[in-house]
């Protein structure tokens, strides 16, 4: 559906005005393809039922399809029969969930984004060196959860710079902090200043937590926002990244901003004395869902779409290795000369 035409298709001269903005990049991320594509080869390869512990990604959409394939989603181990095949999902474990997998005699496949297990290891550094862990995150969220699991003894949970007054710390020159990876850039580092401000020698994760798809996808709203009328955000209501698109938007100058699933959840009231249109997807929103957004635009007199383009990504994750190896494994048997 989207051109990257300077101008846009004219449907009448009443739609002449009208403009729909396509940010560029948007949807899957390079965490989110390789989770997904693990249970699809995860059933491929061992027949289903696969177990899946939690949402894969937060997309009802993915789930749904993935389901509808065999895939069986848990909220614990305890719904996993002994001995069953079970991924992890995206959004990372703690290492108490991996020692119960083992003690039940599940087979494991870990698809936990590589971008959040480098937050695992940095808060396993920083407990080794007795630093109390600030991290930055959503409570209850499956990605605070598993991080938090690393070191809980050293780890506390601060949601907003409301939460700073409260913090307390053993030893104000040994604190440093950390976050969820799918958080408002701004919103993070507003709250890093006021933890800073109480604990000036606070310490920075080695690298930026916030991974670069969520960054990429924010700074593309914000691209397309300052002058929009009305902004679609495509994604589900627990997908983290896809909620703070929505608010980047209005905190771009965005007049009003949604979030729906898909584009059955449009208002048609939405785009009444609306002529710019811009639209993106959370990091874990499948393109189709986007191209029926924008056909449900079409159908109301807006044009195609133009792609406006603000960085390119080109990351790939490889498989899980456990994953990989029986692949590997498959492939050898099933190939001439080989052993089944």
């Amino acid at each position: 559906m989207d051109t990257d035409l300077a101008m846009p298709r004219v449907l009448d001269p009443e739609d002449a005005e009208r403009a729909v903005l396509l940010a560029a990049p948007r949807g899957y991320c390079a965490g989110v393809d390789r989770a997904v594509i693990t249970v699809e080869k995860a059933l491929d390869l061992y027949g289903s039922p696969v177990y899946v512990r939690k949402q894969i990604v937060h997309n009802k959409h993915v789930v749904a399809n993935l389901e509808s394939r065999g895939a069986v989603f848990v909220e614990e181990l305890d719904e996993v029969p002994a001995g069953a095949t079970v991924v992890f999902s995206a959004h990372g474990v703690s290492p108490a969930v991996h020692a119960e997998a083992a003690q039940r005699e599940l087979k494991t496949i870990d698809a936990t984004c590589p971008l959040v297990t480098k937050v695992h290891h940095e808060a396993k550094r920083f407990a080794a060196d007795d630093y109390d862990i600030l991290l930055i995150g959503h409570e209850g969220h499956e990605e605070v959860e598993g991080t938090a699991g690393e070191a809980p003894e050293h780890i506390q949970l601060v949601q907003s710079p409301g939460d700073v007054p409260n913090i307390v710390v053993r030893d104000p020159a040994k604190v440093a902090w950390l976050s969820q990876t799918t958080l408002s850039v701004d919103e993070t580092m507003a709250t890093v200043n006021a933890i800073r401000e109480r604990f000036p020698l606070l310490l920075d994760p080695p690298s930026d937590d916030i991974c670069y798809a969520t960054q990429n996808r924010q700074l593309a709203i914000k691209e397309i926002s300052g002058e929009a009328d009305l902004v679609i955000v495509v994604g589900s209501a627990n997908s983290s990244n896809s909620v703070r698109l929505a608010e980047v938007a209005l905190e771009a100058g965005a007049k009003s901003a949604y979030r729906v699933d898909d584009a059955t959840e449009i208002d048609t009231a939405w785009l009444e004395g609306v002529d710019r249109v811009s639209v993106t997807s959370g990091a874990s929103v499948p393109e189709d869902l986007v191209d029926g957004v924008l056909s449900f635009l079409a159908e109301h007199g807006y044009p195609d779409a133009r792609a406006v383009h603000t960085a390119e990504e080109s990351l790939i994750f490889a498989l899980p290795p456990e994953l990989r190896r029986d692949i590997r494994a498959a492939e050898k048997a099933a190939a001439p000369g080989g052993r089944a």
